[in-house]
């Protein structure tokens, strides 16, 4: 009965949590990386007047679980995953029915405006600058602290060609991810509001300043025109370093232990001594022990 109750009050601790959260900062970070109100198609489709190209109690559905209705063979549901590169919209656990509503108002809302905060991220088609290539590697690997405090992309992430030890391996390599996700605007949108379970609850308190969104795309776009197969050395570097750290272990070890083996030997030798001569061994006596004299049976 406690478990249950237990259960019970959980969950209504978490739906009001999900009610009470704004739903404007909601769309901004569960959202804003995938779609935009009024700024074009990103990996989702523009929402701008959603709710009149279907109905809310659909989009109620979809918004819920998506991937339900796509496997069921909906016509729409099917062509919004076909314009969407095969990417699935997921379904977000923190969602309920009164959030989903307070969501569509806000839609219909922001559509309404002559320009919606959820416009996305301007960022023009003329070539980036060598300036903004070398400030977004150097936010990349860490040698430019970002203005958040946010962890360096290089600690979970690597690219091609960086040399040493490469980068870190919890993410996804992202030599390629201009590509995926299909050019600047697209890419400049996730980093204004990164959604994955990883990112998201890293970055919601540390975002990217606009500038540094800027840089880094700049950065994972010169990044993609050089991709390709990875010729770096990183993971001969690493076995190289594991053979040199263990030999390098393995030594220490030796002269460590060798000196505690003659400690004790030294100890045994002279307890062996006092026993046979019933006075304590002077140095003559160790010394004749250690070539012979000394009864082997002592040992």
């Amino acid at each position: 009965m406690n478990a249950l109750l237990s259960t019970t009050l959980l969950l209504l601790c978490a739906a009001s949590s999900a009610i009470a959260q704004d739903p404007a900062q909601y769309f901004r970070q569960n959202c804003a990386s995938c779609h935009t109100i009024g700024g074009g198609r990103l990996t989702g489709p523009d929402l701008k007047d959603v709710t009149t190209r279907a109905d809310r109690i659909y989009l109620a559905r979809f918004i819920a679980n998506p991937k339900a209705l796509i496997d069921s063979g909906d016509p729409y549901a099917v062509k919004l995953k076909q314009e969407s590169r095969d990417v699935v919209m997921p379904s977000i656990p923190t969602l309920n029915p009164d959030l989903i509503t307070a969501l569509l108002d806000l839609i219909d809302v922001e559509s309404k405006l002559e320009v919606s905060q959820f416009v996305g991220l301007a960022i023009g088609d003329e070539p980036f600058t060598p300036a903004q290539i070398a400030y977004g590697a150097s936010l990349f690997l860490g040698k430019q602290p970002l203005s958040g405090g946010g962890a360096a992309c290089l600690s979970c992430h690597t690219v091609n060609g960086l040399g040493g030890l490469s980068g870190g391996r919890l993410g996804p390599d992202l030599t390629l991810v201009y590509e995926r996700l299909q050019g600047r605007k697209a890419l400049a949108s996730w980093l204004n509001a990164p959604a994955t379970t990883t990112m998201q609850p890293l970055f919601a308190s540390h975002p990217f300043t606009q500038d540094e969104v800027v840089a880094l795309t700049a950065f994972f776009e010169e990044t993609a025109r050089h991709g390709g197969e990875d010729r770096s050395p990183a993971a001969l570097n690493f076995f190289i370093m594991g053979l040199v750290g263990m030999f390098i272990a393995l030594a220490l070890f030796e002269v460590i232990w060798r000196g505690r083996f003659r400690s004790v030997r030294r100890a045994q030798v002279e307890a062996s001594a006092l026993t046979r001569d019933g006075e304590y061994p002077t140095k003559n006596k160790l010394t004749s022990w250690k070539v012979g004299k000394f009864d082997s049976s002592t040992h």
